[in-house]
């Protein structure tokens, strides 16, 4: 017996005229008097399969015939060139092994949007969710690497806390035990705590938002990856961020190329993407939306179609920075020159897909902190950890977070953010 190879491999390292094996399941099939064609599929690319009756065991082409979509199988063959094939490469079949018949498979053509989220189980096994999972996963990767080699430290915050640190309007309410809990929004506060012993930290956890939003940009659970340093002001928080992003997009150009094309990525697109990125104030911000047309008053927090027009200003990220303090958390630092606006900065993707990283210097001042979330309504005696952090050797500090599936939905052109994330948690969807 051959022993199976990836197909990826049976067009990268095997050569014309060799014997190969190769295992998946069937992606299409059709069978035409004593031929019938099968294309492989694995977790690396499809492969055709020529399988003709007499040149194989009788009992292995009336499994070809009768194997629908979606079965699983062994093909041990000889690999030969054809230009008619998917890549230019098929195997002529001289055994063919049904590990397991399938049923008829309920996805094909032109299905609603709606069954195709009903039975996401399953269309996790289509090309599409497959490339943008590994463009996820090399984002993931670029993201960790950048973060070793620029000596950040990967921490483990909760996932369950009392506190709420992006509005309580938003918070997953649960029972934790007898007393009252929540979901995390964001890891920053515990991320805060960690810079004092370790400087630069950073974290990978799921976040929850109860924001009942019907955007293509918002999802209920997420995956946050957040970063908090000491003795780093703004403008350091800034560069931080459009280095990182860099590293990601120059990554995935030369590592996911086959992906990013497959999903309409021109890959050359992302080495453009170099620092620095645009910085622009909010203030500036609302005369351009203005000037557009908008009807938009200073103060306002940006919308989706807000978002969208001032990410069309260039063919990288922009900052925004410098939003008024009155919309924004108790935890970022006010501007020391202007008390109406804070030390912070959105990251918009270009294209029109708008915010992926929300970020600022922090506050340092408790009675500033204490102000602001009385105006919240919130418990002091929940955040009385949080302003021990104050207390006791207190520095200049900022962070980010970025949320992964705004990227990937970004860097993968995906016109929706539930095509990023394997089983979407929107506000009208907890299953399957």
């Amino acid at each position: 017996m051959v022993e199976p190879i990836r197909i990826a491999d049976a067009f990268k390292k095997a050569q014309p005229g060799d014997s190969i094996s190769v295992r998946g399941w069937i992606y299409r099939t059709r069978s035409s008097g004593g031929i019938v064609f099968t294309v492989l599929r694995d977790s690396t690319g499809i492969l055709q399969c020529t399988v003709i009756k007499g040149e194989l065991p009788e009992e292995d082409f009336k499994s070809a015939e009768k194997a629908l979509v979606e079965s699983s199988v062994i093909v041990e063959g000889v690999l030969r060139e054809d230009k008619r094939a998917p890549g230019g490469r098929e195997i002529t079949a001289k055994k063919f092994n049904v590990v397991h018949f399938a049923e008829r498979f309920p996805i094909f053509k032109d299905q609603t949007e709606e069954f195709l989220l009903d039975n996401r189980h399953l269309w996790l096994r289509s090309r599409e969710m497959t490339a943008t999972m590994k463009v996820k996963a090399m984002i993931l990767r670029a993201a960790r690497e950048w973060f070793f080699e620029n000596g950040f430290i990967e921490t483990t915050p909760p996932i369950l806390t009392e506190n709420a640190c992006e509005g309580g309007s938003t918070l997953f309410e649960l029972k934790y035990f007898e007393k009252k809990g929540y979901l995390s929004q964001s890891a920053q506060l515990y991320l805060e705590a960690l810079i004092f012993s370790l400087e630069k930290v950073w974290s990978l956890t799921p976040s929850f938002r109860a924001e009942k939003s019907r955007t293509p940009r918002h999802l209920a659970e997420f995956w946050h990856l957040e970063e908090e340093a000491a003795w780093v002001t703004l403008s350091g928080n800034l560069e931080i961020q459009e280095q990182l992003v860099s590293y990601i997009c120059q990554y995935l150009a030369k590592n996911s190329r086959e992906e990013l094309e497959f999903l309409g990525r021109n890959p050359d697109d992302l080495k453009v993407i170099e620092p620095p990125f645009q910085r622009i104030s909010y203030t500036k911000a609302v005369d351009i939306l203005r000037d557009k047309g908008y009807e938009f008053r200073w103060g306002d927090d940006f919308g989706t179609n807000e978002e969208r027009e001032l990410s069309m200003l260039d063919n990288k990220p922009v900052f925004i920075i410098r939003y008024p303090a009155e919309i924004k958390p108790f935890y970022m630092k006010i501007t020391p020159d202007n008390p109406k606006t804070v030390e912070n900065a959105d990251m918009l993707a270009p294209e029109g897909v708008g915010e992926i990283i929300g970020g600022s210097e922090r506050e340092t001042n408790i009675e500033s902190m204490k102000e602001r979330l009385l105006r919240e309504n919130a418990n002091l005696e929940n955040y009385q950890w949080y302003f021990d952090l104050r207390k006791f050797g207190s520095v200049p500090h900022s962070g980010f977070g970025l949320g992964i599936e705004r990227v990937v939905r970004w860097i993968g052109k995906r016109e929706h953010i539930r095509d990023t994330v394997p089983f979407p948690r929107t506000v009208a969807r907890l299953s399957p």
